[in-house]
């Protein structure tokens, strides 16, 4: 997931979690790290022999968050799998393109089309899971299923090629 911190961005990814102890990746770059809740919204963590405290509000949305340190506080907004893409989208042409692809990791959990189906702007073409989110892939123009490159409870990752598009063979 994208996280922005400030004007930072990281991407960081849950590799594996037991009990206290998460595997983290951050920009690339992995991490232990031990993080116990002391109260509600209190947190200590223990990463490379040193230990920090850090209180957590959120907002109702749960994607904006305040974290305060003994000498710092920031505003953190966690960006999901769907915002990703639909900022992603805002900014690319509106023209439909010829693919779909992940713009994260996560699982294909339905495939509701097939090789050959026409579809119309605004139809489901796949259901990916990511970060316990299910979200929604569809077309903005009318199209037909040209290929479709992986099954229902693959694990994907992020920029893989899902779906092939004809944009010319919607209307036969």
């Amino acid at each position: 997931m994208e996280i922005h911190i400030g004007n930072r961005v990281a991407e960081v990814g849950l590799l594996s979690k037991e009990d206290n102890q998460a595997h983290l990746s951050i920009d690339g770059k992995e991490y232990e790290v031990n993080i116990a809740m002391l109260n509600e919204g209190v947190y200590s963590i223990l990463q490379g022999g040193k230990s920090y405290n850090a209180e957590l509000t959120c907002s109702d949305d749960r994607k904006n968050y305040k974290v305060n340190t003994a000498f710092s506080s920031h505003n953190i907004q966690i960006i999901d799998t769907k915002a990703k893409y639909l900022r992603l989208k805002r900014g690319a042409d509106e023209r439909q393109d010829d693919k779909i692809i992940s713009p994260m990791p996560g699982k294909v959990v339905n495939i509701p089309v097939q090789v050959g189906d026409r579809l119309q702007a605004g139809d489901t073409v796949i259901i990916i899971e990511a970060m316990k989110m299910q979200n929604n892939y569809k077309v903005a123009a009318d199209c037909a299923i040209k290929e479709i490159l992986v099954t229902e409870g693959e694990a994907i990752n992020s920029n893989q090629l899902l779906v092939r598009l004809d944009l010319t063979n919607a209307e036969k």
